[in-house]
């Protein structure tokens, strides 16, 4: 009848601790930038569809279709892939980028400028995060 009446958990053989995680591992410094650049380029990338169906189309060029098409998919690349894929990716998206901007400047290309800012500093602090242990040798 003792049994019954114990309190739960008193008994040594079970321990109320929560089990051991591992330590979380710090996002690299190029993250928070990376991924400022797909929410931008995401966003630009839909005012250009948008302007591209809607009432009043801008001629629909190669670099409005460019602007259409690339940015967010390659930033995404650039943001959530492996590390010696995002580095290609990120300075495929730089270029792709520039190369939008300068032939849409007068319509949507100046909405991928922000875009293009944060996407090259992430792409600059990505490319200092150098593994140590391929450095030292």
């Amino acid at each position: 009848m003792t049994a019954q009446n114990a309190p739960v958990g008193t008994s040594p053989a079970v321990s109320t601790a929560a089990p051991a995680r591992p330590a979380p591992v710090p996002a690299p410094p190029s993250w928070a930038w990376r991924r400022a650049a797909l929410f931008l380029a995401g966003a630009a990338q839909l005012i250009t569809i948008s302007a591209l169906v809607g009432q009043d189309p801008p001629p629909a060029t190669w670099a409005s279709l460019l602007l259409a098409i690339a940015p967010a998919p390659l930033a995404a690349v650039a943001a959530f892939a492996p590390a010696p894929v995002n580095r290609l990716a990120a300075v495929i998206a730089v270029l792709v980028l520039v190369a939008g901007i300068a032939g849409s400047i007068t319509h949507t290309g100046l909405f991928f400028v922000p875009a293009l800012v944060v996407l090259a500093v992430g792409a600059v602090k990505l490319w200092r995060e150098q593994p140590r242990a391929l450095v030292g040798g």
